[in-house]
């Protein structure tokens, strides 16, 4: 798996930020967003249970981020198709508008080092990835076990200060002198 300090890898994968296939599929790369902090999180699969409550714990965050000029991205190993047909079918996913990445070769989540062997699909991952595309912070967990979201968001905001944050550190709060 990359970790804290390596470079993430260069995509071209077709986003979805929507349902409808005539207008909310586009091809991005990671260029499309230079000049911004980056927040890509991969789940496992599409029309399962516990990720659609870490993609709408994420999408709840959504302005927050992007007062941080930071940009929400998720990410699984499905098609673009099965994105469009989760976010019209799901009442929780329909509204979101941040893009979700269709990396149905398996490339990025290959690159990264997330990939399950045994399952064939992304593991439940999250990287918070700076304007010069420098990993900063990275965590996956077990497939059964969400994310915090808020805890992301935190970690994003004590990254920002490029200070020394003591443990539970929240924004505004003091950082530490040395």
């Amino acid at each position: 798996m990359l970790k804290i300090g390596d470079k993430f890898p260069q995509f071209n994968l077709v986003s979805v930020t929507g349902s409808d296939h005539t207008k909310d599929f586009t091809n991005v790369t990671l260029d499309t967003y230079a000049k911004n902090w980056k927040i890509i999180f991969f789940w496992p699969k599409d029309f399962t249970f516990v990720c659609p409550t870490e993609i709408t714990g994420f999408g709840k965050l959504n302005s927050e981020f992007l007062d941080r000029d930071a940009v929400l991205i998720g990410a699984s190993t499905d098609s673009e198709f099965v994105h469009a047909a989760w976010r019209k079918h799901h009442v929780d996913l329909a509204t979101l508008t941040f893009p979700w990445l269709a990396d149905i070769k398996k490339e990025l989540a290959g690159n990264l080092g997330i990939l399950d062997t045994n399952s064939g699909v992304a593991n439940r991952a999250t990287f918070i990835v700076d304007p010069e595309n420098i990993i900063r912070y990275v965590e996956m967990t077990d497939m059964s076990v969400g994310r915090n979201p808020q805890e992301t968001l935190r970690i994003l905001d004590a990254l920002q200060t490029d200070e020394l944050c003591p443990c539970n550190w929240q924004k505004n709060d003091a950082t530490i002198s040395v």
